[in-house]
């Protein structure tokens, strides 16, 4: 059996799983009682990992991701602004559920994270709100994307353009 097994797809699946469990391990976090929390905006860069060719594997086209399907933004008395972003997960279970959303700029700035440390499978699709979240006054379109804890960052992603 082990010598049916290509060696450059043993090293893409090793890498893949590498990366999946890089990308899972980022932005958790709990608060007291198993309840939903807020972390603070990071303000950092966005890494992306793509393929030489940019081809898409067959494990890549199966992946599934929690969809944004509406986010809106408001700008509050201090400059900062609270965003609420409205994610679809259906296939949501204890075991792989939407643990997050963020808000991030063209450039790969991401402004604001919101995570979420439970399942949604009763509530969907469902809405949550991030405060607190600064953005600079030049950045006028931002996008809000969805995240599951086996799949990572992904789905169909919502543009919200800030009014100030």
């Amino acid at each position: 059996m082990l010598s049916r097994l290509n060696p450059l797809g043993l090293v893409a699946t090793v890498l893949t799983v590498a990366v999946l469990a890089w990308s899972c391990g980022s932005d958790t976090g709990q608060a007291a009682g198993g309840e939903d929390r807020a972390d603070e905006p990071s303000g950092a860069a966005v890494d992306g990992v793509e393929t030489a060719d940019g081809a898409e594997t067959a494990d890549e086209a199966e992946t599934l991701f929690p969809d944004v399907l509406e986010a809106t933004a408001t700008l509050a008395a201090d400059g900062t602004w609270t965003f609420s972003a409205t994610l679809s997960s259906p296939y949501d279970t204890p075991e792989r559920y939407a643990d997050g959303w963020r808000v991030i700029g063209a450039d790969g700035t991401v402004y604001g994270t919101r995570v979420l440390t439970h399942d949604h499978r009763n509530e969907q699709p469902f809405t949550r709100s991030q405060g607190g979240i600064e953005i600079p006054a030049d950045v006028e379109l931002v996008t809000v994307q969805g995240r599951d804890q086996v799949s990572g960052w992904g789905g169909e992603t919502v543009e919200v353009r800030l009014i100030r």
